[in-house]
């Protein structure tokens, strides 16, 4: 296997943190204080410092797609990469002094882009043959910036824990995950939080305490690789936990990193107890903290307050946009009475990354990494016969979505015992990207990784003919309502600002139309299978990936359906294979045609 082009060994931890230690800073010299912040003939009485967030990064290191081998480009201008994130920083502890500012990340650091998968398949950081791995860009990357603690995120477990030690032991900071615990002590797995020790001249250190959470939904959405392992509780129960305890340990500032959102919702339905994105409920419940940096949403919240209902205090919560497209700044004021520092002043922005040039030093660590990925996704794996788009696969039925479908059918029927192999074979995935496109000509593997961008494996689940029609009608959810008789605008058809495009599956191997003139709960009409109507009580097996195969997105029936299949071997993969296996992608071996949209029976396209 290739090895990484570049000696970045100085940047790997010698050895890992202890699972559930507290890891006290050393202290540094500080920026002399200024005369305002100075009594007469005394030290200071006022301090200032920051906390910079990032989060959902997902191994951007560079402003680049790799499925498009381009410069990354959206309709905002925004730039990604944690290159740029590099060099906002640097200006901020310019400055303020490297002393004042703190560096934090709310999770999803390891998972998400070519680079990402390389370093976890490919030539693997937990090494092959038993030789040791290379060390992850990110690790890299985020020692070099001087990262202080980064929360785990969802993501982070994608590719098994083995996989997320490594990169623990190879990273300068501690990932934290309070409500990470081991399943036999039920103790944290993952250290819950740390104090970083702020030095002021003359006057008491500043103690920040920073406590990270991470998601409940980790125990469905990667059951595979934690069930038995590992179990997740929820944010605001570990918070009312640990919060006390850092402020007993004499915390002045009590700082959390959430991989969670702020809206109080969940994906999950009842499937867990706990929320998912909770950062407003754990604001709001949980007296004794003073900002939260938010994440796992992929938007931008660039100041938030919540009171708390305890104490009356307000709590700032920041989110900065994913990719390290942005950067919050955290600014807290302090003042010194009786011997204790007050936050008497907490403001958060986001700045955009946009605005500087990637960083020299983390483009001098990385850009061989890059560049070997760049190779490896331009691989040719074989030939197209016809463009294969899926700029309207969320409202038609296109053929690009058919070879996902035949390519999940195809692995299951394999994989089937003979009594299951003798019921109907059915599939259901989402379009993950309206901007996918499998070319004509020469096919490589960035062109089918653009297609499928998620790292999701395969199961075989079985579902009655009443509980498919169930799933079908909760994936028509999607669309708004549009009488008969309106024109269809596709531009608003569908309510992806709340069910994304990745949350809604289209079925294949039976037929049916979604009638959108319907109100939701009724739009599923002419089911079948084969030319036959589905009756309640046939059972199909429902290839599926793993995320909504454990309750992802808050399908019916699919989490608790019995299993016919499974398989660690990712859906991506599994197409590239087919791909290289077949030589030529044909649409005419796929393409189905199978459903459509309707206004009371009408077709709507």
């Amino acid at each position: 296997m290739p090895v990484n082009p570049l000696n970045r060994r100085e940047f790997v931890k010698k050895s890992a943190v202890a699972g559930a230690a507290v890891a006290v800073a050393g202290t540094a010299a500080a920026t002399p204080a200024t005369a305002a912040d100075h009594g007469p003939g005394k030290g200071p009485r006022t301090w200032s410092f920051s906390i910079l967030g990032t989060t959902d990064l997902h191994s951007h290191v560079f402003d680049w797609d790799y499925y498009t081998d381009a410069a990354y480009t959206d309709k905002a201008g925004n730039s990604v990469g944690v290159a740029r994130i590099a060099t906002l920083v640097k200006q901020q502890r310019a400055a303020k002094g490297a002393d004042r500012v703190l560096l934090v990340d709310a999770g999803d650091i390891i998972q998400g882009t070519s680079l990402a998968y390389y370093y976890a398949r490919v030539d693997p950081i937990t090494g092959t043959g038993g030789e040791r791995g290379p060390v992850h860009p990110m690790a890299v990357a985020m020692n070099a910036m001087k990262y202080d603690a980064a929360a785990l995120g969802n993501h982070e477990f994608n590719y098994g824990i083995e996989t997320l030690r490594r990169f623990e032991k190879q990273c300068h900071f501690p990932l934290l995950g309070a409500n990470a615990l081991d399943a036999r002590t039920l103790r944290p797995a993952f250290q819950p939080y740390t104090v970083k020790r702020l030095r002021v001249p003359g006057a008491p250190d500043i103690k920040v305490g920073i406590l990270g959470l991470t998601n409940p939904g980790i125990a469905l959405w990667d059951k595979d690789n934690v069930s038995g392992k590992m179990a997740f509780t929820g944010l605001v129960e570990q918070a009312k936990k640990y919060v006390p305890r850092m402020r007993a340990l004499g915390c002045d500032v009590v700082f959390l990193t959430d991989h969670s959102g702020l809206d109080g919702s969940s994906s999950y339905g009842d499937e867990l107890p706990y929320v998912e994105n909770a950062s407003n409920l754990v604001a709001a419940q949980v007296p004794g903290i003073d900002a939260i940096l938010v994440g796992h949403t992929h938007t931008e919240v660039s100041s938030y307050t919540v009171t708390n209902t305890g104490t009356g205090k307000d709590v700032v919560l920041s989110e900065p946009y994913c990719y390290g497209m942005r950067l919050t700044v955290f600014d807290f004021e302090l003042e010194l009475a009786h011997g204790q520092w007050k936050v008497t002043s907490t403001k958060a922005q986001t700045l955009n990354s946009n605005a500087v040039a990637e960083d020299a030093e983390i483009t001098r660590l990385l850009e061989a990494d890059h560049e070997l990925v760049v190779k490896y996704v331009n691989t040719p794996v074989g030939t197209c016969t016809a463009d294969l788009s899926a700029a309207e696969a969320c409202w038609k039925d296109v053929p690009v979505m058919d070879f996902i479908h035949q390519v999940q059918m195809s692995a299951v029927a394999t994989g089937l015992s003979t009594a299951d192999a003798a019921l109907p074979l059915i599939s259901v995935a989402a379009p993950f990207s309206r901007t996918a496109d499998i070319p004509r000509g020469d096919v490589t593997i960035r062109d089918v990784a653009g297609l499928y961008i998620y790292d999701n494996t395969l199961y075989g689940k079985k579902l009655t003919g009443a509980q498919l029609k169930d799933y079908l009608e909760y994936a028509a959810k999607y669309y708004h309502r549009v009488p008969s008789g309106t024109k269809v605008d596709t531009a608003t058809l569908t309510n992806a600002n709340s069910f994304w495009d990745y949350m809604y599956d289209t079925a294949a191997g039976v037929d049916y139309d979604i009638d959108i003139a319907q109100a939701e709960g009724s739009r599923i009409k002419n089911l079948s299978y084969k030319g036959s109507p589905v009756t309640d009580d046939q059972v199909f097996v429902v290839a599926v990936n793993n995320y909504r195969a454990n309750g992802g997105s808050g399908y019916p029936h699919i989490a608790a359906a019995g299993i016919a299949y499974s398989s660690t071997d990712e859906i991506r993969q599994l197409m590239i294979d087919y791909v290289t296996s077949k030589g030529t992608l044909d649409p005419a071996d796929f393409a189905d045609g199978n459903w459509k949209l309707t206004q009371d029976g009408t077709p709507v396209f």
